[in-house]
């Protein structure tokens, strides 16, 4: 039997810019992870939009956002909230089995992405090129994520503290060599406009899986699977959560492009 669509919280006229209602599930996909991705992109836009504007680029401002506290904290909470969904969205899309067709499609376009976004940072500053950034962590992560989804939860939790705790524990003067930059042991930090290594960020990935395993065990999927976000803020998010990858490759150019134009007409290009 069909259920009703009924409204979590009562919306007036004019009201409701970010509600949610309940509608029947209509497939595997859950908004509310897409609604959660959007956000990060849109904090991960704003963020490099500081650090574009700020004295390290443009010097349009005065904040920087390589050394603001509270702008380092903000990039380590949305870095590590896109890794926690790339955990999330891994359990959820292969719950059933893994999807293999599905997972080597999605792998290679976050391989050519990261690619991508190398060559053109070291064709336009080759000293602070991306040697390993997001998408490179994201990528090597799934992979990695792939040997936990048969396993119980719980190894999954572990597995997490594990890779958290890691660089404290293991870190090396071994691991300095530029080969092993990707494995985040190293004692020198590389200079990178962006660096993600491994450790310890699958942590991340693997506190997601163990989230979403819990969920799952829980039949919170059912219940969030029909959580349908309404009002343009959410609808807006949404789409932005599902055009993640484009909106990450895209948004620099556009938001150095921009800068540029302003920085003309304020007689400091």
């Amino acid at each position: 039997m069909r259920r009703r669509s009924q409204d979590i919280m009562p919306r007036r006229r004019g009201e409701g810019r970010l509600s949610l209602r309940m509608t029947p599930a209509v497939g595997p996909r859950i908004p509310m992870v897409d609604l959660l991705r959007g956000v990060a992109i849109v904090a991960m836009v704003i963020y490099h939009a500081l650090w574009d504007l700020g004295p390290r680029s443009r010097g349009l401002i005065a904040l920087d956002a390589a050394t603001n506290p509270a702008m380092m904290l903000a990039a380590d909470l949305i870095a590590g909230t896109f890794l926690a969904l790339v955990g999330v969205s891994l359990v959820l899309a292969h719950r059933r089995g893994i999807r293999w067709p599905a997972f080597w499609r999605r792998l290679a376009i976050l391989v050519g992405a990261a690619v991508l976004v190398s060559a053109v940072t070291w064709w336009t500053d080759p000293a602070t090129f991306v040697r390993f950034g997001i998408l490179h962590c994201i990528a090597v992560c799934s992979v990695i994520g792939l040997a936990f989804l048969p396993l119980p939860g719980w190894v999954a939790t572990i597995g997490a503290a594990v890779a958290f705790t890691a660089p404290s524990l293991f870190a090396g003067a071994a691991f300095d060599h530029p080969a092993w930059i990707w494995l985040g042991l190293s004692t020198v930090v590389p200079s990178s406009v962006d660096y993600v290594p491994v450790l310890p960020w699958l942590g991340a990935v693997l506190a997601g899986m163990a989230g979403a395993r819990l969920a799952l065990a829980f039949g919170l999927d059912r219940t969030l699977a029909g959580v349908q976000p309404g009002g343009w803020l959410a609808k807006g998010l949404v789409t932005a959560g599902r055009w993640s990858l484009v909106i990450y490759l895209a948004h620099q150019p556009l938001l150095m492009g921009a800068f540029y134009l302003l920085a003309l007409v304020l007689g400091r290009a």
